[in-house]
């Protein structure tokens, strides 16, 4: 390094295994073997490095060895979905410790959902701690900055709502709050595919319609955090249909698995689920494979828009509905590579979920320890040392 590193990049350095003795972090980083004890002593006091066992040696007394303390606190955290909420504690590498799901309607607003959640982390937590920061990813448009929902016409009574201050009040530790999709697409993209690319579009098909970004291996909010929802553009021969948000045939409106269960239905199937509708696709019923197939097919509309203005290396499918229906994946590789050009097809990959309902809950775990362990923030709370 061309300056002297801080007792953040020093953690950087043991939780990325660059570094493992205070040899080899005066190695990689130049310090003096005085700085490198005292940033050593500096995160062995606030808990987060441990010493382990007596490393193997090359001659005289075997190096101490340094290690992340994965246990050094832990992370609150709840993926909230349109029906179905998950609530887990974590621990700092973004493992769940502990793990609920809740059948919650979100459209009952923030002053039933919020005391619940907080509550559910009470009875998680036993036994568990310290708290050392709280995640929540909910299905509305979020200004990221603010922690502050902007949901308009759909989950009106979330609008405008700043959520971080309510939790602080309960646990007064740093609160990140973002859009459900966003955290599920961070999630995904960190476990399952990071070491292989950095550009991936996540399509949660679920009761609704949503998307989230990973560009260049970050997730890509925009100016204020409404980057990805797709769910609100308008599809061609939508049938007139008319959206939640106002609008008329928005691929919400066509696609999701409330549209899919309303088709049905109009067309004399008797659903009461998308167990339902997953069952009569298990029996080869031509009429509901059709359905399902068209929606894939709208919904390939909008993601062929995406492709061409993204160009991701992949396009992953999650949400119940992608889950259950091969015929509504099928629908949308088959718009995608018909409508998108053809470099940014060539190498294109559009699979289902690999993490499932799980990756919304790693995902807003990780939210969270981006940002109470990046340097920056070690940095702010750790005493001026030369």
């Amino acid at each position: 390094m061309t300056r002297l590193a801080t007792t953040g990049e020093v953690l950087q350095l043991i939780r990325s295994g660059e570094a493992l003795t205070r040899a080899d972090i005066g190695r990689v980083t130049g310090l003096s073997r005085p700085a490198v004890a005292l940033r050593v002593s500096e995160l062995l006091q606030r808990g987060l490095i441990v010493e382990d066992a007596e490393g193997p040696s090359t001659g005289g007394r075997p190096p101490v060895r340094l290690r992340f303390n994965t246990a050094g606190g832990v992370v609150l955290v709840a993926s909230l979905g349109a029906s179905r909420t998950q609530i887990a504690i974590c621990d700092l590498t973004g493992e769940v410790l502990l793990r609920t799901d809740l059948d919650i309607d979100v459209e009952e607003g923030p002053d039933v959902v919020l005391p619940l959640v907080m509550d559910t982390w009470k009875k998680l937590l036993d036994g568990h701690g310290p708290v050392v920061g709280v995640g929540l990813g909910v299905p509305a448009t979020v200004e990221f900055a603010a922690g502050r929902t902007e949901s308009a016409r759909v989950m009106a009574s979330w609008t405008g709502v700043v959520i971080p201050p309510i939790i602080a009040a309960r646990y007064p530790v740093p609160v990140l709050v973002d859009n459900d999709v966003n955290v599920i697409a961070m999630g995904e993209h960190r476990v399952a595919y990071a070491s292989e690319l950095d550009d991936l579009l996540f399509v949660k098909v679920s009761t609704r319609i949503g998307a989230g970004v990973i560009s260049g291996g970050s997730i890509l909010r925009g100016a204020l955090g409404a980057a990805g929802e797709i769910g609100h553009i308008p599809v061609r021969d939508g049938g007139g249909v008319l959206c939640r948000c106002g609008n008329l045939d928005c691929v919400d409106s066509v696609a999701s698995g409330t549209a899919i269960l309303r088709e049905l239905r109009a067309k004399g199937r008797d659903v009461l689920s998308l167990a339902d509708v997953t069952a009569l696709v298990r029996a080869g019923d031509a009429e509901t494979m059709a359905v399902v197939r068209q929606a894939g097919r709208w919904l390939g509309e909008v993601i062929s828009g995406a492709v061409n203005l993204l160009n991701p290396a992949i396009v992953v499918l999650g949400g119940d509905v992608a889950e259950m229906f091969q015929p509504l994946v099928s629908g949308v590789r088959e718009v995608v590579y018909q409508r998108s050009t053809q470099l940014s097809t060539r190498s294109l990959r559009i699979e289902r979920s690999r993490l499932g309902p799980g990756a919304g809950i790693t995902g807003c775990a990780l939210l969270v320890i981006d940002h109470i362990l990046s340097a920056d923030a070690i940095d702010a709370a750790t005493p001026r040392m030369l």
